[in-house]
């Protein structure tokens, strides 16, 4: 049989959560960096080195934090390396009922400095509260208060440019 080490991660529960949350940390990533594919290529080289390490992984109190911010790492170190076009030069693709919604929503945050849209993204899609979104992102709460608080009042005018203007 398997061995289980308390709070390890054995394969079958790695499956499971992966199964369960790879969507759901791709949506995220991609709000944050703009380019689909560039972020289930990201989560998924995340969750290979989460496997390697998976029984460290399996005891991280935020597993998908760590994800995350993996992901995020790969991203900005590739990033630096290529510098020859921005990560956010990707144009959204989304299909369905909300999709206008969506993309309006993936072009306002790109006009977001990086802190801004993050915050957003981990406080608001990621449903996290303020503390963890400071613990994330390694700031302080007030901090993270200040970017949400520039970043609804940014996002609010680019996505009110976004609308088809009234005529009165």
């Amino acid at each position: 049989g398997r061995v289980r080490r308390k709070g390890g991660m054995d394969a079958e529960a790695f499956d499971r959560y992966f199964t369960a949350r790879y969507p759901v940390l791709v949506g995220h990533v991609t709000a944050m960096w703009g380019d689909p594919d560039a972020a289930a290529d990201a989560v998924q080289e995340a969750f290979v080195r989460a496997w390697t390490k998976r029984r460290e992984f399996g005891r991280h109190p935020h597993p998908d934090a760590w994800i995350r911010t993996v992901a995020r790492n790969l991203l900005t170190d590739g990033w630096r390396r290529r510098r020859r076009h921005s990560p956010l030069d990707h144009e959204p693709t989304v299909t369905g009922p909300d999709a206008a919604e969506w993309i309006s929503l993936q072009r306002a945050l790109r006009e977001l400095p990086p802190n801004q849209r993050d915050a957003i993204v981990l406080h608001y899609l990621a449903d996290l509260p303020v503390a963890r979104v400071a613990e994330e992102l390694d700031a302080q709460p007030g901090t993270v208060r200040v970017w949400l608080s520039r970043g609804r009042d940014r996002l609010g005018v680019l996505l009110d440019e976004d609308k088809e203007p009234r005529h009165a």
